[in-house]
């Protein structure tokens, strides 16, 4: 199968989408010019001209594109053509009313925006696989063209009455017969039981509190409704393109997809990140999302499709990135394992709903700022791809995630809303972040073997398989570090008996789990060596030593942290310093050791390649020792005395004095990426482990 490597030919690309259909054609010559300027070798175009291509039903105007694709070859920038079908016309909405979406009121959402249709409708699929059809005959064989994108951003949900028949279909192939989806569902409750499918609807506004059950399905149904139009345009691509990958932009730890079953049905994992200029953790944030789009792609290569070189326009105060972030999170993106770093857009809109939005070309010009720090991207880019493209990162921690799990624990009727699933697990990876550890993303199920610690942070919803999995890792001797309000339930959301899987009670040696203490807004209690935020759980220690107590409130000398073996259970979120010193303490014991020792606040470092990135998040400067001899491949100067200086937001990327070009790749034991059909040595999900143990 086809992979990111047939498009990138040892390069990192580098670029963004591209909307010429916006400026006169004459603008064309210019943008190539400019694009040689900036080391530009790839663009995404396309994304949303379906109104252009197709400006009535069954008409079809491919003539400026066939312009467009021959002036990008002409150039030398490859073009990643996308099929148009997130943005239908307006057309197809006036003409076919039942294309657009409902919410769960009922309303319909119209067209002047984007992403205006149902994902279940057929007469949408028919029009978005007849347009694929004819842009992939069209340009199949153009020297142009190295990779397609599908679609984008896929994250439209639909309450209509098209969709309740095919939410219908989909749960009588998951269930079979109504008694067992009453069984699943319990709908005992409240008199919910069903007499036959056609009482099963989408769960659309209701007088109180829905059945959990019934919005864990819908939110599972919608993840694959989505995944059937993407496969449908992907088999289309690749039937008339089966050399060139494909790929559809995820959003950054977006709960609309089961990224882990999509990635499985991609050749290139992709992602759209766009992190806060003004958070001072937002190099964290970038952090995460890279090693989650990473272990996504199984531990192989990744793209970049989405990035802001200043200033976003959705958010309430949009700050421009100061002098020397753009450079610092994109390559932190590629010392992350991504072989692609692009932008949304090249050139800055002047009309419609992102024209505040920033640009690699923003409306200053070639003479602004932004466009000499993208210039200098480039150059890096173009001499660091020869080094590192294809290669691997190596992570011996892992963090467990599952969207399924997300999804039951952000049910409505739930013990604390101050508690986000995405904010818990945030806070773990920014611990061992901080501490130095570069991680993987895992799946519950996925094969663990191959890390010395796995931590998850927060998994309410366990599969029995995700139970034994977790189980047998940790009594095969890896260390198991579990965060709060795990296990809880299983795979129909039905609590399991004593509150908490019993087989997972007995690995973590609690006794009994009497009570979930949720904390009031900003509420603390106070623990040995650290503070405890968000939730308590009154326990009672079986077998298990009581590494820390609740030293205030009503559990004041109960048990905060358990540990027996190599298996411990955090019944709290520590702040973040008490949960670094305890991660840090578990992955020390485990035998993962961070990149660099004693690195100051804010500094990150990260090997892939056989190269060492440095890189400051810091906005003051600092210095850094590096034990051994480097060289900075970017700034062709020796490491002088084991000590490097960084400035603010500056990055250093080394190379051991007298190592060679070509440098160890990493990831241990497990590097197949999952095929089309979701077979894989992981039973089909994507993963990654690091050095061996």
């Amino acid at each position: 199968m086809p992979s990111l490597g047939d498009a990138t030919r040892g390069r990192i690309l580098f670029g963004g989408d591209y909307n010429p259909e916006q400026w006169p054609e004459e603008t064309w010559a210019e943008d190539m010019r400019l694009m040689e300027d900036a080391g530009v070798t790839s663009v995404t175009v396309g994304v949303f001209s379906w109104a252009r291509l197709e400006p009535r039903p069954g008409v079809r105007d491919f003539g400026w594109l066939d312009r467009l694709m021959d002036l990008l070859h002409a150039h030398g920038v490859g073009a990643v053509l996308a099929t148009p079908t997130a943005s239908p016309p307006p057309w197809m909405g006036a003409r076919h009313p039942g294309t657009l979406p409902r919410d769960e009121d009922g309303r319909t959402l119209w067209w002047g925006s984007r992403q205006q249709f149902c994902a279940s409708s057929p007469v949408y699929r028919a029009y978005a696989a007849a347009v694929t059809e004819d842009l992939a005959a069209r340009y199949a064989g153009h020297p142009a063209l190295t990779m397609w994108h599908v679609n984008n951003e896929y994250c439209t949900h639909c309450w209509c009455d098209e969709t309740a028949r095919h939410f219908r279909r989909w749960l009588t192939a998951r269930y079979g017969t109504v008694d067992a989806l009453n069984e699943a569902w319990g709908t005992a409750f409240w008199a919910q039981r069903y007499d036959g499918w056609d009482e099963v609807i989408p769960p659309r506004r209701a007088p109180y509190l829905r059945n959990p059950a019934h919005l864990l399905d819908f939110r599972r149904f919608t993840s694959d409704a989505l995944l059937e139009c993407f496969r449908a345009e992907r088999d289309i691509v690749a039937r008339h393109t089966p050399h060139i990958p494909v790929t559809t932009n995820f959003m950054p730890f977006w709960q609309g997809q089961d990224a882990w079953a999509w990635a499985a049905e991609e050749d290139v994992v992709s992602v759209d990140v766009y992190p806060d200029p003004q958070d001072p953790l937002g190099g964290q944030y970038n952090a995460l999302i890279a090693d989650m789009t990473r272990s996504q792609a199984g531990g192989g290569p990744w793209m970049v499709m989405e990035q802001a070189a200043g200033a976003v326009n959705w958010r309430p105060v949009n700050r421009p990135k100061p002098p020397g972030l753009n450079r610092l999170l994109s390559l932190q993106a590629v010392a992350r394992g991504a072989d692609a770093v692009c932008y949304f857009q090249w050139r800055q809109s002047r009309q419609g709903a992102e024209k505040f939005h920033s640009a690699m070309l923003p409306h200053a010009g070639e003479h602004a700022r932004g466009f000499r720090e993208v210039r200098r991207i480039g150059a890096e880019l173009a001499l660091l791809g020869p080094e590192v493209a294809g290669t691997r990162v190596a992570a011996d921690v892992a963090v467990l995630h599952d969207w399924h799990a997300w999804w039951g624990a952000e049910q409505e009727g739930r013990p604390s809303r101050e508690v986000a699933y995405p904010e818990v697990v945030r806070a773990w990876h920014r611990a061992l972040w901080e501490a130095g550890h570069t991680t993987a993303f895992a799946h519950p199920e996925h094969d663990l073997s191959g890390y010395r610690m796995v931590v998850a942070p927060q998994l309410y919803l366990l599969t029995d398989a995700a139970v034994e999995n977790l189980v047998a890792y940790a009594e095969g001797g890896g260390t198991l570090v579990c965060g709060f309000w795990t296990g809880v339930a299983d795979g129909d959301d039905r609590v399991r008996p004593g509150g908490m899987d019993g087989r997972l009670r007995a690995l973590l040696g609690i006794g009994t789990l009497h009570e979930w203490w949720p904390l009031a807004p900003g509420g603390t209690v106070a623990c040995d060596g650290f503070t405890g935020t968000l939730w308590s759980e009154e326990l009672e220690a079986g077998d298990a030593r009581v590494v820390a107590a609740y030293r205030d409130g009503d559990l004041a000398g109960l048990p905060a942290v358990l540990r027996r073996g190599r298996a411990w259970y955090v019944s709290t979120l520590p702040d973040p310093e008490g949960l670094r010193a305890l991660l840090g303490r578990a992955a020390a014991e485990a035998g993962a050791r961070p990149v660099l020792d004693g690195l100051p606040a804010g500094v990150e470092a990260v090997r892939r390649g056989g190269l060492l990135f440095v890189l400051n998040h810091g906005r003051e400067p600092v210095e850094v020792a590096v034990p051994g001899a480097y060289r900075d491949v970017l700034a062709q100067a020796p490491v002088v005395d084991g000590v490097l200086a960084l400035e603010r937001y500056e990055v250093a990327v080394l190379r051991e004095a007298g190592a060679g070009r070509d440098g160890a790749e990493g990831d241990g034991r497990h590097g197949d990426r999952p095929g089309r059909d979701g077979r894989s040595p992981r039973d089909g999900r994507a993963d990654v482990a690091g050095a061996e143990r």
